[in-house]
């Protein structure tokens, strides 16, 4: 993939942003479904991850590999919307159950799908965060790296989210 550095041109980074958001968007996604509680909050969510790799375009150094850093970008601009989310819903609204987990209630494509997604929302979000990238495949290097934790604390975080998470599924669901 290319390194961005300042003297790339406007026209030049946006061919590169659109190659990027096509190449990785579903890292978008997966921590938009993550984080926001319905389809709208989704969207919206994916729409400031898509604004903020944006703005932060030009300080790709290219240290990190492209989907390393758009996860650390996407997931800390996740933790600040849902800080904010928490904030508003706090004062314009009363969260009923089916607020708060409507993945629990949902008929998607895959109905384990749903319920996976429900129990991943009930986690802290900095462990939702390493439940994600964990489910990518990603290793503990790799979360480390976007996460800014060592390799041996996102072990004993993941295992700990793991048992958490056990206890959140179904009995029939738990692996």
């Amino acid at each position: 993939m290319r390194n961005l550095d300042q003297s790339v041109a406007r026209s030049d980074a946006s061919s590169v942003f659109t190659e990027w958001l096509q190449e990785h968007g579903g890292i978008l996604m997966k921590v938009g479904r993550a984080f926001a509680l319905n389809h709208e909050d989704q969207r919206d969510l994916r729409q400031q991850m898509q604004l903020q790799i944006w703005r932060s375009l030009e300080s790709y150094s290219g240290q990190a590999k492209v989907s390393t850093w758009i996860y650390r970008v996407c997931l800390n601009t996740a933790l600040s919307w849902q800080r904010s989310e928490q904030r508003r819903r706090f004062f314009f609204a009363k969260a009923t159950e089916a607020d708060l987990f409507p993945n629990e209630k949902a008929t998607p494509e895959d109905p384990r799908l749903a319920i996976l997604y429900g129990a991943i929302q009930r986690l802290a979000p900095a462990d939702r965060a390493l439940v994600l990238l964990q489910l990518e495949e990603r290793s503990y290097r790799d979360i480390a790296e976007i996460s800014g934790l060592t390799e041996s604390n996102v072990g004993v975080r993941l295992q700990r989210s793991r048992k958490k998470l056990a206890a959140y599924l179904p009995k029939e669901a738990s692996v």
